[in-house]
This record gives structure tokens, C-alpha cells and sequence, in this order.
């Protein structure tokens, strides 16, 4: 897995949200600041 360099632009993706919805990292685009949360474990 390629790894992402701290303070650099996040490479676009789309995932599944808690509620079953598809959120892409571009649908916050223009947006000041986005923070991303990867739990771990969790089904």
C-alpha cells in the first residue's frame, strides 16, 4: 500500500459511510479542512 506524505493532497477515494452511504473524499472539495477517521476492527 502506497503510504501519503503528512500535509499533502489525499489521493481521491470513495467509501462506505456508518449509515451505508458511498462518500467520496471529492464531495469536500473546497472545503478548509477534512479529517479522516479509519476505525479499526469493526464490521
Amino acid at each position: 500500500m502506497a503510504s501519503v506524505e503528512l500535509n499533502s493532497q489525499a489521493p481521491p477515494f470513495t467509501l462506505e459511510s456508518y449509515q451505508g452511504e458511498s462518500v467520496s473524499l471529492t464531495d469536500f472539495q473546497g472545503q478548509q479542512n477534512v479529517l479522516l477517521v479509519f476505525n479499526r476492527g469493526f464490521i
